[in-house]
């Protein structure tokens, strides 16, 4: 490849400029289309590129690509294009067409796990003292509560994945799919919370107990994950079940006419592949659903620990959200 360029330009460079070769559209499984640009800009071309030429600026609160402003790379690395089945353009950059998902409504929201053990007893009842000064803290404004929970939920999947991970470095073994579940779990409650960021805008009180809260919160999991990792996923497990009960207890608030059932952020649409007629309570009830999939999840990974396995010997329930 060295030996076709000359100048710092490839011979598909010099095909492109004599307008040989462009982009395509390429028809993906989820019935969106990649436009795959085959030539990389040339660097220093770029580089001395207007900025009016480059694109204009885009708003960042959209999280979109249109009109977005081209980040200018020496090495001319470009994101590939994404539209629509619809011939739209896929306006998400924080997650693709293909991470989307229908959430199975249809689970059990009612399975508890009884504590038996010391540590479960131990685990369950500190939940539980968690949620006083939460309940005394946000009373019945559930909107802003929902971000507060996803802002701490979101933690153990991120704290275990990054865990396992370096452990599966250090002895040179496969994870089981550990990795990926807790890092998926991870990413879906941050999309919980990126959801309710377009539904109620925190004050800044709120934001700076997010901080505090989940400073000491991540420190907190961190140490518990590496002395006891049953304890750890038994305590999520537990939050999870809690989560559901706020959920339940925000749903009828919405029934009784108390919260104002908006309709559905874009996000919520395109993440859970909603109709467009979605309303704030189909989302809440999608995200219920979730919780009761990482509820699953975690007691399942505790359940592992206490037959004395490791989380490897058993197929992690990658997808399962």
């Amino acid at each position: 490849m060295m030996m076709l360029r000359q100048g710092g330009m490839s011979t598909t460079m010099l095909l492109a400029k004599k307008g040989l070769v462009g982009e395509v559209g390429v028809p993906n499984k989820w019935g969106c289309l990649v436009r795959a640009p085959f030539v990389r800009n040339e660097s220093t071309f770029a580089s001395n590129l207007p900025e009016k030429q480059n694109g204009s600026t885009s708003s960042p609160k959209s999280g979109g690509n249109k009109d977005e402003k081209r980040v200018v790379s020496y090495w001319g690395i470009q994101p590939s294009k994404i539209v629509k089945q619809d011939g739209t353009e896929w306006k998400w950059n924080c997650f693709k067409p293909w991470e989307t998902y229908k959430a199975d409504v249809t689970i059990d929201l009612n399975k508890h796990h009884a504590p038996t053990t010391f540590l479960d007893k131990m685990a369950y009842w500190t939940v539980k003292s968690l949620r006083f000064p939460t309940d005394l803290f946000f009373q019945k404004r559930y909107g802003c509560r929902a971000m507060m929970l996803e802002t701490v939920a979101a933690v153990p999947g991120m704290v275990g994945g990054m865990l396992l991970h370096c452990k599966s470095l250090r002895r040179f073994e496969h994870s089981g799919g550990w990795i990926k579940a807790l890092l998926e779990e991870a990413e879906n409650e941050r999309m919980h919370l990126m959801t309710f960021m377009e539904v109620a805008k925190p004050k800044w009180y709120e934001r700076a107990l997010v901080i505090t809260v989940q400073g000491v919160f991540f420190n907190a999991y961190f140490l518990g994950y590496l002395i006891s990792p049953k304890f750890a996923h038994r305590m999520v497990g537990y939050l999870e079940e809690e989560a559901i009960y706020s959920y339940t207890e925000f749903l009828k608030e919405l029934d009784k006419g108390k919260i104002e059932n908006v309709p559905a952020p874009a996000i919520a649409i395109d993440y859970w592949q909603l109709p467009q007629n979605s309303t704030l309570r189909d989302v809440v009830m999608v995200i219920r659903a979730d919780e009761a999939h990482h509820r699953d999840v975690n007691h399942f990974a505790s359940d592992i620990h206490y037959q004395g396995r490791e989380l490897r010997e058993a197929a992690a329930p990658i997808g399962y959200h």
